[in-house]
């Protein structure tokens, strides 16, 4: 694919107005210097230059499907001919069969779909939903977890995003889940693992009171924390203690869902079922904006003659659902999940094992479908992380000369503290994925310098 004429003057206008204006996430403000894109097809976008990258972030892990699928964009054109927007309290055609198609692939008796604008905003959807439905307050969350940025969302969250906004108050509690590699509980094997964190688990929950604790929630696959794959009885050890304690469980499956780990939902890798279960990114490839609660049947029969007291002013936006009818629809037709399945197996699970046998600064490798990631380490037998926790400056230096040289090779990368993620679309070519290795182990020959 040839990137469309550009013009350096054109990005440099786009550029100049977005620093004028444009507010950034997660960002201190003159610090940053946003690439000016021009345009994006498949698993590669472009710049004003020319300059091409492959896409090895997925967006921020949303495009699926990869960008501009021609049969996802005639659905948007042709929903916003026929009906552009319309209230959430009305029955709409997409909204309807969005709602169906999506209901068919969840796991279990998930089959009435809440619909909001992204995963942040379905996750406290969740949250509100289990407390009403327990009469209970606390929510039980993981360290090494993201669950979004809105209030209940990022308090939740176990990572360093949250700790401006903790508020201290926000009725979570968190604990540790399993991470093998760097295991909290001395365990030597996968089993160890399960036995121990699930130990803890069960001895947090009687400290705290089970009578109080409303939910459970879990990133299936935890994702910009490391993608660390839970280890085998984990997740099926959580859903007894939510059968014994009443607990509701609650999935997230905002990174996970819709073919990122070669299943159309992670829970199905572990046969399992929550009780509720938040999605969005990958369910229309963040096309248009669309997120949402699946809802078991015995939360749902809690709100069937009492009214559920929360909604949102565009949920099962027309442009939206009419996206995810088409997403879904192409994922079906094109094979895309079983897509990640085989290419995660064949091509990525082996060239990263290869790339970290040549490169000391590879601590791990782990991963499934299209949701990998590198353990970057200074010194492989004590496991030191490249940079430390949180490190920012001149302590990050490390991961900033590693991300420069990808960049340089032309892969564009998902860096989050001493981790490289990959998770490029879901429906990437085998040829692709090799040209995506081959740049990563031109970049790791320079974090390779910084080890010892």
């Amino acid at each position: 694919m040839t990137p469309q004429p550009t013009s350096p003057e054109a990005g440099a206008a786009v550029k100049a107005a977005d620093r004028a204006h444009v507010f950034h996430s997660w960002s201190a403000q003159d610090l940053i210097d946003p690439l000016a894109v021009a345009g994006a097809e498949g698993s590669y976008f472009w710049d004003y230059d020319g300059n091409r990258y492959l896409d090895f972030t997925s967006g921020l892990v949303f495009t699926n499907i990869g960008y501009q699928h021609p049969k996802v964009v005639a659905a948007i054109q042709e929903q916003a001919a026929r009906m552009t927007t319309f209230a959430p309290a009305f029955a709409v055609e997409a909204r309807s069969e969005a709602a169906r198609l999506i209901a068919e692939r969840t796991p279990g008796d998930l089959d009435k779909i809440f619909f909001t604008n992204g995963g942040a905003d379905a996750v406290e959807h969740a949250v509100r939903m289990a407390r009403l439905h327990t009469g209970r307050t606390k929510v039980l969350s993981a360290y090494r977890s993201y669950h979004g940025g809105t209030q209940q969302a990022v308090n939740l969250t176990g990572d360093p995003r949250r700790w401006a906004s903790d508020s201290g108050a926000a009725g979570v509690v968190r604990f540790w889940a399993p991470f093998l590699y760097r295991s909290r509980f001395y365990a030597e094997t996968e089993e160890q693992e399960t036995a121990r964190a699930l130990e803890h688990l069960e001895t947090t929950i009687a400290f705290e009171g089970p009578g109080t604790i409303a939910a459970i929630i879990l990133e299936t696959v935890p994702g910009t924390a490391g993608i660390m794959v839970p280890p085998p009885g984990y997740l099926a050890g959580v859903r007894e203690l939510c059968d014994k304690y009443g607990i509701v469980f609650v999935l997230d499956e905002v990174m996970a869902g819709f073919g990122r780990t070669g299943e159309w939902f992670a829970a199905d890798l572990f046969g399992v079922v929550p009780d509720l279960m938040t999605f969005a990114k990958g369910v229309n490839s963040g096309y248009v904006p669309l997120g949402g609660v699946a809802v078991s049947g015995k939360i749902a029969e809690t709100f069937g003659k009492r009214p559920y007291p929360g909604g949102l002013t565009y949920s099962g936006h027309p442009l939206a659902c009419a996206a995810a009818v088409a997403t879904i629809n192409v994922m079906a037709e094109e094979g895309v999940v079983d897509n990640a399945r085989r290419l995660g197996e064949s091509v990525v699970g082996p060239g990263l094992a290869e790339l970290a046998e040549r490169h000391p600064s590879v601590g791990e490798v782990r991963g499934v479908g299209m949701f990998w990631a590198l353990d970057l380490v200074k010194n492989r037998e004590t496991r030191e992380p490249l940079v430390p926790y949180n490190a920012a400056g001149e302590a990050n230096a490390p991961m900033a000369a590693f991300a420069a040289a990808a960049k340089k090779h032309g892969v564009w990368p998902f860096v989050n503290m001493n981790r490289t993620h990959v998770v490029p679309p879901c429906n990437v070519t085998e040829a692709e994925l090799k040209e995506g290795l081959a740049a990563l182990d031109a970049a790791l020959a320079v974090a390779d310098e910084y080890t010892v």
